[in-house]
């Protein structure tokens, strides 16, 4: 599921939003009135989406776009004049006054196409450095020495244990190591 940030310049506008949200079964992390707060809750979070209104306290939408972590959509919520100056790159636009559903069904073909950026993503992981391969073979050697393992098994401990954790192997690895010496 994915992380949503809620930002209106209006505390209560936010929460109704929210509200909305959470009825239709979406994870609302956080509810802020100035785009900085929103980059703050962002830089804590790996990806997800801002809905956001055109202006927040603080700026336009067009900035907060421009300062978000790459891997973050943004959902505009917004009167129609609003839209006549043209759309920023990346914004997905929704007009006030607001229905449900098309919230809704907007958020759910946003948050598609994000699983589907991870996914892709995680198909072409990048490649480990020479450091982190000698790490991974020296915590597969430390398992093997200690817990009579094959190489097999070793490796199998460790990608199980990375995912479960939410981390990578190479830093499976170097918490092997530093438990173990």
């Amino acid at each position: 599921m994915n992380n949503i940030i809620v930002t209106f310049p209006k505390m209560e506008n936010g929460k109704s939003i929210k509200s909305i949200l959470v009825k239709k079964g979406f994870q609302v992390c956080a509810v802020c009135t100035t785009g900085a707060q929103t980059l703050q809750y962002a830089d804590m979070l790996e990806q997800g989406i801002v809905v956001c209104a055109g202006r927040m306290q603080d700026m336009m939408y067009t900035q907060l776009r421009e300062y978000l972590p790459q891997h973050f959509q943004m959902l505009v919520l917004a009167a129609p004049a609003l839209w006549e100056q043209g759309m920023a790159e990346n914004v997905v636009a929704l007009s006030m006054p607001l229905k449900v559903h098309e919230l809704a069904g907007t958020l759910e073909m946003m948050s598609h196409a994000t699983v589907q950026r991870r996914k892709k993503r995680k198909a072409h992981p990048a490649e480990r450095s020479r450091e982190e391969k000698q790490m991974i073979r020296q915590a597969k050697e430390i398992l093997m020495a200690r817990n009579n393992m094959t190489e097999q098994e070793a490796h199998r401990y460790m990608q199980k244990s990375s995912m479960d954790s939410g981390i990578t192997l190479s830093e499976a690895a170097q918490m092997i190591l530093c438990m173990m010496q």
